[in-house]
Order: structure tokens, then C-alpha cells, then sequence
């Protein structure tokens, strides 16, 4: 009976150091603040323990540590010091351990075999690697020997002993005839576990010269043959058949026939044996039995069950196989081998050892000065493991005195420890299968409070959820943590937040009130520090009006709502997805902005519809189903989807092949176009169902390809023009025989998430993939253009494995091979992957800006090196802001724009710019991290450019002979201005403008009075503001002096007092006005004027009749209308008849027209002959004054300008359609080739610019369509 045990007074000290140790510090990933700390040594990569080497390559012993100072390194071989340096084969690579033996020119790999110990020092400790066993692979050839031929009766057991040699590591036994093919094995022919082939009874077939026992040694990628041995099989006829030729009639007896024969087991012998298995392994146990009929194994465990999920059964249940066996696995196993005849066992007592494991491995341990910790090393084995203590390599008991240390077996004890305790502890568990090594340091640091959250953090939750504000920290000894909100606040306390011990402050349930500034402070006996994080606090994502359940005829139309309410700050996405997938790719389809509307329903559309909802913070949806049903019946023949085929069979079974054959079903008046096989993997994944293939409607039989381990279960689908039938019901199952893998895993990829890791991932392959059971991944690596070794691993069924501690962003040789039980797949192909990438280091320099001119610059920069990079380069971003504009002098906000340039440009364009105002930018270089800093801000300035037009142009106070002009200076002046420019035409009763003229107005000026005008006429004007770059854009308006002071009119609607004509004036509206008049009893006359005129010409009235009008207005609020009545005056001779309307002008004008050209072909005929013409004798004489220049005072024509005749009998060309004035831009025209004459066309394309009058390019406007010229402009053109 065992006692119960006080804690004696020297352990209660341990107690209370296990709970301190529990407080130690803990060193943030950080890494400036690790580039900064001060640490001892760590091992972070090493050579195996037992380390097997190519004796024809160089042998490369890996040591690699890191630390503060960087530690240096020394080597130990076989428990002495190993001075490389009087080793010209030796060399270590800088600034690591590594040690590389040149084998390759002319070393031997058995010189350097031996035990292997790698120091790493500074001035805080010394930290060793494991002894690492260095031996050359050996691959030794078979020892001759003389085989006798095999020849045995048949029925026999038989058994061909392989005995491969001795090799380093042991070889892999298989069997194979003379041309290389594996030997068939099967219940009654197998493999034993030590290579040796068993025959449970011979049969006549296995006769044969060429049973060849393969050794091959994977390590020296080798293969050693054995002499083939001969078996000769002798059936019973036969033997009889010879013993009767040779006895005498008398004998009667002869060779026994084949009988039945109980089992015997051929190995193991005897009845009991024993097995010795270390945890952790895999135990193999293996009993062959002979016998006839060929006996089958079982195996049972005596006294218990077999461990689920760990056991498996090889070589046709002849091997039991459990996989991470621990103590508990230990006992006796029972193989019985049983035929029809009776049985055979064997009990195998199995005893489970272990080797050293981990219960608690020693942690590093960051002290302040003058606190307690303590280190533990907990191990367990079987046999239980030592446990021996060193400090720096050198075992405790005589390493150098620590006051602050104390040894208590498996613990070390600190208390009050000082800088100068730093060291580094190994802790050493061995027996007598093996040893455990572990370093762990003691690191004692004095360091005031640090906080490594970045300043000014946003964090942005949904309300009604947690919000989690980070402060990490680090400080020697341990700070202390405070919160407050804002930056004066009090301190965080009470139920409503959750402090962790890792400085996080939880707020469980955020409201929108949590929103501000939360401010972390840190404080030890060293100092403080505090940050500043933000909390925005956002209104959820919700679905106001969720879709619903909806029934639909086929080819009918549906729409489901989705109306969501957001945070304004938050920009939602909307997703709709169809029984859980994406739409459909089908135009019928329309998504809509709070909708999804499906046209022309088909039976393929039924189904669940979703919308998704997503936004930054958060995630909702909805989700409905549709119905879709057939249109009301018809008389006419029902057409429906075909019944499930039936009868389905398998035959022709091979390995990879299989044919199926079936029945179809009845198709319901609509012929079946084709049959879609389907199958269902019941080994991996059952009750799903895979698409196999499919077949035309008139085939019934296919031949299906197979993959190796699968469950096969078939199924058949008709379909027809109106849909797919129900699936047939499932055909028997076939399982196909394991094999090795056909294939590796596809997309391997290499990229790293940090910036010391490499994450290499790979699509797994699926179940039935894996071509049988066991399926593991080999994964490989090195760095690529460096002359090391390949690092492999094998990892379980998985899609990702991280390599961590590589260099920063450096080129990796990756590949991924697949295996399983059976062996490996082919040799994968290799790819290049990359370890994860930092922030740029540097930026880019000499940083120059060219303006090009007032809107765009050219920014140019020198690249940045590529190892500075340190990642993919993505390009350069150039922020860019504008600090004022020179014009105004004035500041405003600052909005920075960036661009971003793909690729290793070192230029850019800088479009958009504001004329005349001051720039800064900077560029920065941008890799898959983020952005490296900025260059220093270059400032730049953009010229002077023309201004936008005038912000308004006002023309009030109407009389007979003048007009007031109002106007505002432009928006974006883009310069100085320095003047504006006026320019006015008036404009006829047909809409033909008149001569235009000009006026230069100081830039100062906001109004002008322009007098001298003629009365009751519409004057056209154009204006636009001017900078010593040139004008700007121009504004319109048009006005009209009055007819006289009566006709002023003040009512928002009037009319002008006439004759047979009528002005009538309306107020500007944004619609179409439609003015009506009536005259006495007659109907109303309606007429549709554009809504952006104010003013309307009614023609062909009635003189002295009284007429009433009305005006209406068509708006978003609406028709509305006003009216008022006028009366037309007395007949009159009209002040202005177009004389171009007259039959007699119209006449007169043909008849000149006919003139001038009867005289323009005897001025050609003369010409030809070499005469002279009156027209040509008169230029000669003196300049035609129809070619000179345009008065500058009025800007009418020279000669033909009258004062008096405001008749539109000079205008050369017609008002354009778009009433718009169109700018002369191009400075190409035919005037550079007309000698100074303007050139013309006529409207035969023929050029009349010889006998033309020079016109001035004036601006025009007009709404007509184009139409036919007047007489009167016709004849102008050929003056």
C-alpha cells in the first residue's frame, strides 16, 4: 500500500518558482525588436542524428544558429576538437556552421566517417547540436554461390531464400523474371518480411528458370542482382507415367495423387516467439502457412481488440501491420491459418520499448534582473530515461559557479539572477534506445517598456460585436498594462471590457458610443510608453426585404428583391448564387441593383436562389426557392422525361476496364439523345456521385476506363429534349487493385508569408487519385542557384507544409511527389517558388519632373536595386498633390491622388493637372508586402493655361438702341486674365446672322453698356475671358432691343405689338413650351418650341384682329400655363421685305445667273486662244475691291458694304445646323495655297477660289435643316 507523502520544505520553494515561471516574458516575433535584444545562441537547423551519406558526393553537415551577437562556430569529431582549418577537404561556409567535406575531388567518405558535435558561442552562452553519426550508404554485391535447380512435386510447399547482403541503409527486396516484369503474387505466392519467396503449394505453372531476387539501395540509387534459381515443378501423371515405364507389371503401386493437406506454418517455426517494437513505430508481424487448399490468415489479439484506425492487413492478410504503437499496444498477437482440413497458430508476444520522448521540454526563459524562474526537463521511456544537465556544453557538475542556480534532479532553480546568469542549459534524456537533446536559455534583459502596435491603428467593427484593441508591448521586467478612453480619460475597468494578458483590451458587446480614441500605456521601474489606437463602430449589413418563395409556369418570367440598409461608410457587394453556386452564364439572367429577374423560366431553373450580401465587416443573406411547373394542360401529346434505364450488368473486368451495358427506359414521346453514366466511389466517398461520361441515345453498351482502389458503383441517366430522367438504380460493385500513383499534386507553389518562411502548398489529389491506401506527399526543397542539398519530408494527406527560418525573398527548387503503400509516383517536375517577401528598403532616387505643359508632366526616378526590394517588383506609385494655386493665392484641402506604374518603369506621365498652381510628389517602390518609403518631395509648378468660360453672361435692361451686359469671372481663370473679348452679330427674321463685331474689354470690368444699336433686332453674342496663353472657352446669349418704350412687357408672359407678325416673349423654362393662339372663333393653333428659347414669332396673322395666347410649360410638378391678349395693328408696307421670297427677284436672279455664264465660257474660249477678257484687263489695271481686306471699323465688305441695307444679300454661306460656332482650329487649310486668296468650293466640288472676295471666318448659328441656297447667295459666290 502505498504512503502519502507530505512536500517536504526544500520542495515548496519549487512550487512557488513553477507558478512565477508561468509570468516570464514572453519575446514578440518582432523582428526590429529581435534585431535589437541581446540573446544567446539557438540551433535552428542541424544534420540528423543518423546521417547516412552518398559516398560519391560531398558530404555537407548542417549547423545553423542565430543569436545577438551572431555566435560563433566549432566542431567536435568522435569527443575531440575538429580543427578544420588542417583539413584542406573541410571548409564551413560564412557566417554559419555548416560544414561542406570535399569528397568530389578526391576525398573518401570512409575517412570522414564518425560522431559529429557542433558548438555555436557568444558572449551570452554556447549552444550544441545532437551527436550527429555520419556513415557512407554501402551497396555491396550477392556473394557467388551455386544454386541447385529447385524441383519439388506438386502441392509441396516451397520456399526461395533471397539472403541480400549487408547494406547501409538495408535494402528493398521485390522479385522479377529475366525481362524485368514483377513476378505475380497472390494468396498462395507471396513475400516474406525478409525477402524470401513462399509457395504455400506448387502448382505445374510455377515452373521456370528465372526467379530473380532484386536488392535495391535506394540511397545510392543502386540494384544488385542474384543469380536466377531454376523451380521445375512435377505434376502426378507425370511422376507415374515414369514410375510405371521403369517397375514390372507385378507392382501396383505408383505416386500418390494431389491431396488435400492440413496448414503448416513456414515461418514463423514453432509455436511461440517473441518481438520487441520501440513507440512510435510501426510493428509488422508475419505468419506464411503451407497447405491444400491454400490456408487464409486471421489475427486476433488475446486478451483484447486490435487498435481501430491503426491497423492495417498487406500482403493478402499474411502481414499485420500497426502503425504509432505505444505501450499499450504490447502483448500476445495470435495468427491462425485455416483450410478446410483444419489449423495451424502461432502466438507472437509482443513487448513495446521506447526510446526518450518529451513530456516538457526545457522553454527559453527571458528574466529581468532580480526575478526567479525556473527550467524543467521531463522525459519519459521505456526503460525511464536519465536525465543529465549541462550549461554552455559542459555538464553541470563542473561548469563554471552560478549563486543564482540550484540543481533539483529534472529542474534548475533560479532566484534573484543578474545579467551575468545568461547562458544556455542542455538537457540530456537518454537509455538505452536513444537520447533527447534540448537547449534552453536563460536570457537576462533590463529593457524599459516598448509598444509595438502601430500608433493611431483604425479599427472598424460592427455593432453588437467584439472589438479587439491591440497593445502589444515588451519590457524587462514584465509592464504593466493600462487603458483609458481618449486621451485624458479614466482608467478601463468593470465588466463591460476584458483585459488579456497580452495587452489586447476586449470590448465583448461594441455600440456605436465605443466609437473614439483609446489610448495604452505601459509601465515598468525603467519607464513608460503609450499609443493611441481609433475605434470606429459601424451600423450592420440587413436584408429589409428578403427574397421569396416563388412558383412560376415554365417560360414565364420571376424576380426576387434583395433591399438591403448599410453603413454609409461601408460600400456592400451583392452576390446571387443558385442552390449554392454561382448563376448560370445565360443572358436570361439580369441582376439588378436590389433585384434578380430570370426571363423565359425553364425547368433547369428550379431551385434555391441566395443573395449574398458582403461588406468589409460583415456578411447576410437570404435565401428563397423556385418552383417551376408546366403550363395548364393541353390536348395535345404529352412530351416528359424519359423513364431510368434498368438492367444494368458489368462484365469484361480488368484491372483499369470495364464494360457496362443496360436497358433504357420508356421515352415519353420525346427520343432519348444521349445516356449520362455516372459513378459512386464507395471506398472514398460514398454516396456522392461523379460524372463519368455519356454516350448517344442509340448506344446501350459502354467501355469504361477505371482508376486503381476504387469501389466502383455505376448508375445511368437518359436524357431527352424536355429534361434528364431519374438515375437508374446503382449497378453491383467492382473494386479495382491498389497501384502506385499515377500522378503528383498539380498547382505546387512556393510563396511565402513571412518574411523567413516559405509556405508550400499543392492541390491534394482526390481519393480516388490515390491509387490505394496510405496516401502521403514527399515534399522537397533548396534554395535555387546554391550549390545545397535537397531537404525532403513526408508529410500526411495535407495541401500545405511551411518551411520556416529561410532568407528573406530568396529563389526556392520546390517539387512534391505522391506515394502510398505501395510505392512512390513518378519524379515530379520542379518549380520555382520564392520565401516571403519584406517592405522595399530603400526609394527611389534623383527623382527629376519635366512640365510639358499646363495639364501634364513627366516624372522620371532612378530604380531602386533589386536586393532592396526584397520581393516581386509590382511597379513604382507617385503620390502627387496639389499645395496651392498661384492664381488665387489660396490654400485648400489636400487631396492626394497617386499613380501607379507597372513593372521596372522609371518614368511616368502625370496627366490632370491645374494650370498654374504649385505640385509635390514623391515615389515609392512597391513589392507583394507593401510599399517602401518615400522619395524626398520634389516640388514642381505647372504654367499658365486658358481660362473656362465666364461663370455667367447677363444681359438685362433692354431699350431701343442698347443693351447692358452682366458677367462673372471664370471658375478656373488657370492664369492671370488679362482681358475679356466680346463678340455680337445680329440675327435676321430668317435666322441669318449679320456681321460680327468685336470688343476687348479690361480684365478688371463686370459689366458693359453697349448703345448704338438698331431697334426691335436679336443680337447673338459671344464672350470669353482671355490670359497670355490665349482664350478660353466661350459662353452665349442672345437679346433683343425693343420695338419701343411701350414694348417693354412685364407680365412672365406677353407679346410684342405687330402687324401680321407677332414677338412673343415667355420666361425660360427647362422644358418644352407649347405657346398657343386663337383669332375670334377659330380652333386653338398649337406650335412645340424648345424649352431653352424664350421667345416665339408667330407668322401669318390677321392685321387689326385681336387674338388671345397661351403659354404652357410642361415640368416635373406638371403642365401649367398663362395667357394674355394682344391685338395686331393696321396694314402696313412692311419695314424689312426679303426680297428672296419675290417671284420677280427669283426670276431676275436666273437670268443674271444665265449671263454670267454665257460670260464665263467666252472668257475660257478667249483664254484658250490667248486673249484677253474685260475681267482680266480690269485686274490688271487695278486691284478688284472686292478682295480687299474688311473694314475694321464696321467689318462689312469694302465695296459692296451698304450701311443702310440690312438685307442678308452678302452672307456667302448658310447658318449651321447645330446651332453652335465652331473655332477655326486647323491651321491647314486651302488659304495656304490660294496666294492670300480665300479658296472655295461650289457645290460641284469645283474650286472657284481665283474670282472669289476674300470672306472673314465669322461664327455662325442657326436650327434649320439643311436646305437648297437662295438665288441671291448663289450669285454672291461667284462674284
Amino acid at each position: 500500500m502505498m504512503k502519502k507523502r507530505s512536500i517536504p520544505a526544500s520542495k515548496a520553494s519549487l512550487v512557488l518558482f513553477l507558478c512565477q515561471m508561468i509570468s516570464a516574458l514572453d519575446v514578440p516575433l518582432d523582428s526590429k525588436l529581435l534585431e535589437e535584444l541581446l540573446q544567446p545562441p539557438t540551433i535552428t537547423r542541424q544534420s540528423p542524428k543518423d546521417y547516412i551519406v552518398d559516398p560519391r558526393e560531398n558530404i555537407v553537415i548542417q549547423c545553423e544558429a542565430k543569436g545577438k551577437p551572431p555566435p560563433s562556430f566549432s566542431w567536435t569529431r568522435n569527443g575531440t576538437h575538429f580543427d578544420i582549418d588542417k583539413d584542406a577537404q573541410v571548409t564551413m561556409k560564412p557566417n554559419s556552421g555548416t560544414l561542406v567535406i570535399n569528397i568530389m575531388n578526391g576525398g573518401k567518405a570512409e575517412a570522414y566517417e564518425g560522431i559529429y558535435q557542433c558548438t555555436a558561442r557568444n558572449e551570452r552562452g554556447a549552444a550544441i547540436s545532437n551527436n550527429i553519426v555520419v556513415r557512407p550508404s554501402r551497396s555491396p554485391l550477392w556473394t557467388k554461390e551455386r544454386l541447385e535447380p529447385n524441383q519439388v512435386r506438386e502441392g509441396d510447399s516451397l520456399v526461395l531464400h533471397c539472403r541480400p547482403p549487408v547494406g547501409l541503409p538495408p535494402p528493398i527486396i521485390f522479385w522479377m523474371d529475366n525481362a524485368f516484369q514483377r513476378l505475380p503474387q497472390s494468396e498462395r505466392v507471396s513475400q516474406g518480411l525478409n525477402g524470401d519467396l513462399y509457395f504455400s503449394n506448387v502448382q505445374p505453372e510455377d515452373t521456370r528458370e528465372d526467379y530473380i531476387c532484386y536488392a535495391r539501395f535506394n540511397h545510392t540509387q543502386t540494384i544488385q542482382q542474384k543469380q536466377p534459381i531454376s523451380v521445375k515443378v512435377f505434376s502426378m501423371d507425370s511422376l507415374n507415367d515414369t514410375i510405371a515405364a521403369n517397375l514390372s507389371d507385378t507392382d501396383i503401386y505408383g505416386a500418390k495423387p494431389v491431396t488435400q493437406r492440413q496448414p503448416v506454418l513456414l515461418t514463423p517455426t514453432g509455436s511461440t516467439s517473441t518481438k520487441v517494437e520501440l513507440r512510435g513505430n510501426v510493428l509488422l508481424l508475419e505468419c506464411i502457412a503451407a497447405g491444400i487448399p491454400t490456408p487464409v490468415i486471421r489475427w486476433i489479439k488475446e486478451g483484447g481488440e486490435l487498435p481501430a484506425n491503426r491497423t492495417f492487413f498487406e500482403n493478402f492478410k499474411k502481414t499485420l501491420k500497426i502503425i504509432d504503437v505505444s505501450e499499450a499496444d504490447s502483448g500476445n498477437y495470435k495468427c491462425i491459418a485455416r483450410n478446410t482440413l483444419g489449423s495451424a497458430h502461432h502466438v507472437i508476444s509482443v513487448t513495446v520499448k521506447a526510446a526518450p520522448y518529451w513530456i516538457t521540454a526545457p522553454r527559453n526563459l527571458v528574466l529581468s534582473p532580480g526575478e526567479d524562474g525556473t527550467l524543467i526537463c521531463r522525459a519519459n521511456g521505456n526503460p525511464k530515461p536519465n536525465i543529465n544537465w549541462l550549461a554552455n556544453g559542459v555538464p553541470i557538475a563542473i561548469a563554471p559557479e552560478d549563486p543564482s542556480r540550484r540543481v533539483d534532479g529534472d529542474t534548475i532553480i533560479f532566484s534573484h539572477v543578474q545579467e551575468r546568469s545568461s547562458s544556455v542549459y542542455q538537457c540530456n534524456a537518454s537509455n538505452e534506445y536513444g537520447y533527447l537533446l534540448a537547449n534552453a536559455f536563460v536570457n537576462v534583459l533590463a529593457e524599459p517598456p516598448r509598444i509595438l502596435t502601430p500608433a493611431n491603428k483604425l479599427y472598424q467593427v460592427i455593432a453588437d460585436s467584439p472589438a479587439l484593441l491591440d497593445c502589444a508591448y515588451f519590457g524587462s521586467p514584465k509592464p504593466e498594462i493600462e487603458w483609458f478612453k481618449g486621451v485624458k480619460g479614466s482608467t478601463l475597468h468593470g465588466n463591460e471590457y476584458v483585459f488579456h494578458d497580452n495587452g489586447t483590451l476586449e470590448i465583448p458587446v461594441a455600440q456605436k458610443d465605443s466609437t473614439g480614441t483609446y489610448t495604452c500605456v505601459a509601465r515598468n521601474e525603467l519607464g513608460k510608453i503609450q499609443n493611441e489606437v481609433q475605434l470606429e463602430v459601424k451600423d450592420p449589413t440587413v436584408i429589409i426585404k428578403q427574397p421569396e418563395y416563388k412558383v412560376i409556369q415554365r417560360y414565364g418570367q420571376v424576380s426576387f428583391e434583395c433591399i438591403i440598409k448599410h453603413d454609409s461608410t461601408l460600400l456592400p457587394a451583392v452576390i446571387w448564387l443558385k442552390d449554392h453556386d454561382e448563376l448560370p452564364d445565360d443572358e436570361r439572367f439580369l441582376v439588378g441593383k436590389d433585384n434578380l429577374t430570370i426571363m423565359n423560366v425553364t425547368d433547369k431553373d428550379d431551385g434555391t436562389y441566395t443573395c449574398i450580401v458582403n461588406t468589409t465587416l460583415d456578411s447576410v443573406s437570404a435565401s428563397a426557392v423556385l418552383t417551376v411547373v408546366a403550363a395548364p394542360p393541353t390536348p395535345a401529346i404529352i412530351y416528359a422525361r424519359p423513364n431510368p434505364p434498368f438492367d444494368l450488368e458489368l462484365t469484361g473486368q480488368l484491372e483499369r476496364s470495364i464494360e457496362l451495358s443496360w436497358i433504357p427506359g420508356d421515352e415519353n414521346n420525346s427520343p432519348i439523345t444521349n445516356f449520362v453514366i455516372e459513378y459512386e466511389d464507395g471506398l472514398h466517398e460514398p454516396g456522392v456521385w461523379h460524372y463519368q461520361t455519356e454516350v448517344p441515345g442509340t448506344q446501350t453498351t459502354v467501355q469504361l476506363k477505371l482508376s486503381p482502389y476504387v469501389n466502383y458503383s455505376f448508375r445511368v441517366i437518359a436524357v431527352n429534349e424536355i429534361g434528364r430522367s431519374q438515375p437508374s438504380e446503382p449497378s453491383e460493385q467492382y473494386l479495382t487493385k491498389s497501384a502506385n500513383p499515377d500522378e503528383n499534386p498539380s498547382n505546387v507553389q512556393g510563396i511565402g508569408s513571412e518574411p523567413d518562411n516559405l509556405v508550400i502548398t499543392w492541390k491534394s489529389l482526390k481519393g480516388f487519385q490515390s491509387n490505394g491506401p496510405g496516401l502521403q506527399y514527399k515534399v522537397s526543397w533548396r534554395q535555387k542557384d546554391v550549390d545545397d542539398e535537397w531537404t525532403s519530408v513526408i508529410v500526411a494527406n495535407v495541401s500545405k507544409y511551411i518551411v520556416s527560418g529561410t532568407p528573406t525573398f530568396v529563389p526556392y527548387e520546390i517539387k512534391v511527389q505522391a506515394l502510398n503503400d505501395l510505392g512512390y509516383a513518378p519524379e515530379p517536375s520542379e518549380v520555382i517558388g520564392h520565401s516571403g517577401e519584406d517592405l522595399p528598403m530603400v526609394a527611389p532616387g534623383n527623382v527629376q519632373v519635366h512640365v510639358i505643359n499646363s495639364t501634364l508632366a513627366k516624372v522620371h526616378w532612378d530604380p531602386v536595386p533589386v536586393k532592396t526590394v526584397r520581393g516581386h517588383l509590382q511597379g513604382y506609385k507617385v503620390y502627387y498633390w496639389k499645395i496651392q494655386s498661384l492664381s488665387r493665392r489660396s490654400r485648400r484641402h489636400v487631396e492626394k491622388k497617386i499613380l501607379t506604374f507597372r513593372g521596372n518603369k522609371t518614368f511616368g506621365m502625370l496627366p490632370g493637372l491645374e494650370p498654374y498652381s504649385s505640385y509635390k510628389l514623391n515615389v515609392r517602390v512597391v513589392n507583394g508586402k507593401g510599399e517602401g518609403p518615400a522619395s524626398p518631395d520634389k516640388v514642381f509648378k505647372t504654367p499658365e493655361g486658358v481660362p473656362s468660360s465666364p461663370s455667367f453672361l447677363k444681359i438685362t435692361n433692354p431699350t431701343l438702341d442698347s443693351l447692358t451686359l452682366e458677367w462673372g469671372s471664370p471658375t478656373h481663370p488657370n492664369g492671370v486674365l488679362t482681358s475679356y473679348i466680346l463678340k455680337f452679330q445680329p440675327i435676321n427674321n430668317t435666322h441669318e446672322l449679320g456681321p460680327l463685331v468685336e470688343i476687348r474689354i479690361p480684365a478688371n470690368e463686370s459689366s458693359l453698356i453697349l448703345k448704338n444699336l438698331n431697334y426691335s433686332t436679336r443680337y447673338k453674342f459671344y464672350f470669353n475671358a482671355q490670359t497670355s496663353v490665349g482664350s478660353g472657352s466661350q459662353i452665349t446669349e442672345e437679346a433683343v432691343t425693343i420695338m419701343d418704350e411701350a414694348g417693354i412687357l412685364h407680365p412672365a408672359v406677353g407679346a410684342g405689338k405687330g402687324y401680321s407678325e407677332t414677338l412673343f416673349a415667355a420666361s425660360p423654362v427647362m422644358h418644352t413650351v407649347r405657346p398657343t393662339f386663337y383669332k375670334g372663333k377659330e380652333d386653338w393653333k398649337k406650335e412645340i418650341v424648345n424649352g431653352s428659347r424664350s421667345f416665339f414669332v408667330l407668322k401669318g396673322l390677321t392685321p387689326g384682329t385681336a387674338y388671345k395666347v397661351r403659354v404652357g410649360a410642361e415640368g416635373l410638378s406638371g403642365f401649367r400655363s398663362s395667357e394674355d391678349v394682344f391685338e395686331t395693328g393696321p396694314a402696313m408696307a412692311s419695314r424689312q421685305v426679303d426680297i428672296a421670297t419675290q417671284g420677280w427677284f427669283i426670276g431676275l436672279m436666273c437670268a443674271v445667273a444665265l449671263l454670267i455664264l454665257i460670260l464665263l465660257i467666252v472668257c475660257f474660249i478667249r483664254r484658250n486662244k490667248g486673249g484677253k477678257y474685260p475681267v482680266k484687263e480690269k485686274e490688271d489695271a487695278h486691284a478688284d475691291p472686292e478682295i480687299q481686306p474688311m473694314k475694321e471699323d464696321d467689318g462689312t465688305f469694302g465695296e459692296y458694304s451698304d450701311a443702310e441695307d440690312h438685307k442678308p444679300l452678302k452672307k456667302g454661306s448658310r447658318t449651321p445646323s447645330d446651332r453652335t460656332v465652331k473655332k477655326e482650329d486647323s491651321d491647314d487649310s486651302l488659304v495656304d495655297y490660294g496666294e492670300g486668296v480665300n479658296g472655295q468650293f461650289n457645290e460641284d466640288g469645283s474650286f472657284i477660289g481665283q474670282y472669289s472676295g476674300k470672306k472673314e471666318k465669322e461664327p455662325a448659328e442657326g436650327n434649320e435643316s439643311s436646305e437648297a441656297p437662295s438665288p441671291v447667295n448663289a450669285m454672291n459666290s461667284f462674284v
